[in-house]
């Protein structure tokens, strides 16, 4: 077996790793955040050690990928501050915040990732396309899931900032700026669907505490009483479903 060969299969080998999850999980970010970093002035096909060089970088970009070009960023703070509100900073762990909103990003991403799945990792696997020409593929349904949920002065925001021009066609701008409008606006959602849940319990807190300090009780905390109050408006609302059905119906195209 020649040493070109050899290299070859090993491409195949730390590919398949780095694009394979995105049917069933929210990956597409790994091959669509190389598109615009290696894609542009180069015509022709990569060279082997340019392409492991790139599957590794992007291996190890993951966890960033994942919490950027993904929905996780939007679940996991409306999650926290659902959390901080309920006053269960110590009954519960954020693993378990974590770990529900991986599962709901896994649920809303994974039209995108079959997308990629079908449209440019298969097609690279079976050696129809170049990887270069897999990553642009890659690209394109992440770009238009990004701005979807994309506010548009956000997105003009940023063209200003990076020197771009502000007068382009929202898909025609560069990954870094999509990518960066993309964020704020998902920052910008998340404490906006935080607020309207936390104000409820708000007024729970309040009252109570005004209760206590009209009986003299001033020496006991408002958040003994205060608590299970809001654990049991939260249940009787059947309050987990209402949050995870916002949470999903939140995002523009599912």
């Amino acid at each position: 077996m020649s040493r070109a060969l050899r290299a070859r299969r090993l491409s195949k080998r730390l590919a398949l790793p780095a694009l394979a999850g995105v049917a069933i999980l929210p990956l597409p970010a790994l091959a669509a955040l190389a598109a615009p970093l290696v894609s542009g002035s180069i015509e022709e096909g990569f060279t082997v050690k340019t392409q492991i060089l790139v599957l590794m970088t992007l291996l190890g970009l993951l966890p960033a990928l994942l919490m950027t070009m993904t929905s996780f960023l939007r679940y996991v703070i409306v999650l926290s501050l659902l959390k901080q509100a309920l006053g269960l900073q110590q009954g519960l762990p954020q693993r378990v915040i974590t770990g529900v909103a991986l599962v709901l990003t896994l649920l809303v991403m994974r039209p995108v990732g079959q997308q990629i799945w079908d449209n440019a990792l298969m097609p690279y696997d079976q050696d129809q396309i170049t990887m270069q020409e897999a990553l642009r593929r890659a690209d394109d349904p992440l770009s238009r899931f990004m701005l979807a949920q994309t506010d548009k002065a956000t997105l003009a925001h940023i063209a200003r900032i990076s020197g771009a021009p502000t007068d382009l066609e929202p898909q025609d701008y560069s990954f870094t700026v999509k990518l960066a409008s993309f964020v704020l606006s998902e920052l910008k959602t998340a404490f906006q669907i935080g607020c309207m849940l936390f104000i409820p319990f708000l007024v729970i807190d309040i009252v109570v505490a005004s209760v206590l300090m009209a009986m003299g009780m001033m020496m006991l905390s408002p958040l003994v009483i205060s608590l299970p109050l809001k654990l049991l408006l939260f249940v009787l609302v059947d309050g987990w479903s209402l949050t995870v059905n916002t949470l999903v119906t939140s995002i523009q195209g599912f």
